[in-house]
């Protein structure tokens, strides 16, 4: 064994540190994604509760056991709060559906692929975890603009993009006529049902949904 004294050799380093200078003690990456997720949860589980308005920035830190300055930090108002935390919650269920939320069904049959999305759209917006948060957010979007273009720029735009890419595939094939604006076309579809889910001027449920699939693509006319 070398007795060198120019070989290195432990020596003490503050605390917090092992004695080869390596950093211990808790990682501050991980520390701050479990509290990230803790205010995620808490601020969708008070929605939930006991509605938006009475949803606060020091209610979602108590909640999730944080210091209301550790939310001020990363988001301005409840309404990010709320916003990222959707975000996420959208993203796990999408996970765990086991599907690629940035496709849409394309059998060949349009009809029945409009159906099966529009029908998953409305169980999703009776689902009680979703309901209470979009239509908070859908509240806040109308009085808070920069919220509200950032709801229809992450959420809305991106899932109308999906409908228009599968009406433009079916128009290539010829199941949709030409010349016609696939944007309105879409929102034919789809504004009945958030109208009808927003007030809850009617029933919402799958035979809504196949409905207004059969209307949009076959109109009012008789055939």
């Amino acid at each position: 064994m070398s007795t060198d004294s120019s070989s290195p050799t432990a020596t003490p380093g503050p605390p917090g540190q092992d004695p080869t200078g390596r950093r211990g003690g808790p990682d501050a990456t991980r520390r701050s994604e479990r509290s990230r997720r803790a205010i995620y949860d808490a601020a969708l589980a008070l929605v939930s509760e006991v509605g938006y308005q009475r949803t606060t920035i020091e209610g979602i830190a108590s909640r999730a056991g944080v210091g209301k300055q550790t939310i001020y930090r990363w988001w301005p108002t409840k309404g990010d709060v709320l916003f990222e935390a959707f975000l996420d919650l959208s993203e796990q269920a999408s996970e765990a559906a086991g599907g690629d939320p940035s496709e849409f069904p394309d059998t060949g049959d349009l009809a029945a692929d409009l159906a099966f999305v529009l029908r998953a759209t409305v169980d999703e917006l009776l689902d009680p975890k979703f309901e209470a948060p979009t239509r908070a957010l859908a509240a806040e979007g109308v009085v808070n603009a920069r919220l509200g273009e950032e709801f229809v720029a992450k959420l809305m735009e991106p899932q109308l993009q999906l409908y228009v890419g599968r009406l433009r595939s079916a128009q290539d094939n010829g199941q949709v006529r030409t010349g016609i604006d696939l944007r309105i076309a879409v929102e034919l579809l789809v504004a009945p049902l958030a109208q009808r889910w927003l007030h809850r001027s009617g029933p919402l449920d799958h035979a809504y949904a196949d409905a207004l699939v059969d209307y949009a693509l076959h109109g009012l006319v008789p055939r």
